[in-house]
Formats: structure tokens, C-alpha cells, sequence
């Protein structure tokens, strides 16, 4: 199974395929941190990601906050081949651009982590090099470099796959 299996599937049938663990979070918070177990861990075995979230003294926000994080985390590890053909067939980029065809959506917006993924599932096809997934993409290069610092986590994975396949880091 691919990410786009995993990302499409609704949060009850995602977290079907899951392992929650609920626990007692360490640190401050009081009394009611101490006595609830409202920390949560998901692990989801296909793909042998883990995430956590116990930064609520709810464990129902907890839940909600790593089903997020496990969606994050399945387009920033799972690269997916992109599809054959021109940047048209890339919906979810197509989703993401500007009416002037820029690439430019917050990180919090819900269209962001879609176009991350397929963005790092070219750049990988590309081997890393900036330019030619720029183009296979249809924006510029400094569009791509400024969509990439959006997030933390999107910049350090694309300096990863750039480390790997030879090209120095960029800052």
C-alpha cells in the first residue's frame, strides 16, 4: 500500500490499522496530569511510523492531535512515484497554487501537507536537484525553495534526500 491508500482513508479507519496506547504524561500539570492517562501513542504497523501527543490534559485532544501528526508524518516518510506526465496530473500541487500559479500555501492550511508530499515524492524522483523538480512541477525554483521553507520538518527531509544523493544542504 502507498501513502495516497493511507492518506484517504477517513481517521476511524486509519486508526483501525493502528496500535493506541494511552499513558500518564510526565511534567507539569498538576494533580489531574498525575492520576490520568491522557498521553497517546499511535503506531501504525504498515508503515512503522509512531507518533505522540501529550501536551493536553485531554486524551481526546491528545488522540486528535497524533492522528494529525501520523498524517504529517506519512508525507514527509512515505514517498509515493510521481505521476507520469505534466504538472497538470499533480492535483494536490494544482490544489495548493495561486492564481498566478505560485506554489504558496501556509503550513496550517489543510492543503499544505498534500502538496509537501508530492513535492518531496519529485524532488526525490529528481534525484534532488532543485531545478529539474521545479520545472516537473511548473514553478520556479525560488517557488519551490520558499514552499520547502515553509515547514521545519519539509526543510530538514529535503536536505536529507539532497545529503543522499550527493548535493550539499541548502540553509
Amino acid at each position: 500500500m502507498g501513502r495516497a491508500i493511507w492518506t484517504a482513508l477517513t481517521d476511524e479507519q486509519l486508526l483501525r490499522q493502528c496500535a493506541v496506547d494511552t499513558y500518564r504524561a510526565s511534567g507539569p500539570g498538576g494533580q489531574k496530569r498525575n492520576k490520568t492517562s491522557s498521553a497517546v501513542r499511535i503506531r501504525h504497523p504498515p508503515t512503522g511510523l509512531i507518533v505522540i501527543a501529550e501536551e493536553s490534559r485531554s486524551q481526546h485532544e491528545n488522540r486528535a492531535r497524533a492522528l494529525r501528526r501520523l498524517r504529517q508524518a506519512l508525507y514527509l516518510q512515505i514517498r509515493d512515484p510521481p505521476p507520469e506526465g505534466s504538472a497538470a496530473e499533480y492535483a494536490e500541487v494544482a490544489a495548493a497554487r495561486t492564481a498566478e500559479g505560485r506554489l504558496d500555501v501556509g503550513r496550517k492550511d489543510a492543503r499544505f501537507w498534500p502538496a509537501a508530499g508530492v513535492v518531496l515524492d519529485v524532488l526525490t524522483a529528481c534525484e534532488a536537484r532543485l531545478s529539474e523538480a521545479a520545472e516537473a512541477l511548473g514553478i520556479t525554483t525560488a517557488n519551490l525553495v520558499e514552499f520547502l521553507r515553509t515547514d521545519a520538518k519539509v526543510w530538514q527531509r529535503t536536505n536529507e534526500y539532497r545529503t543522499a544523493f550527493g548535493h550539499k544542504p541548502l540553509h
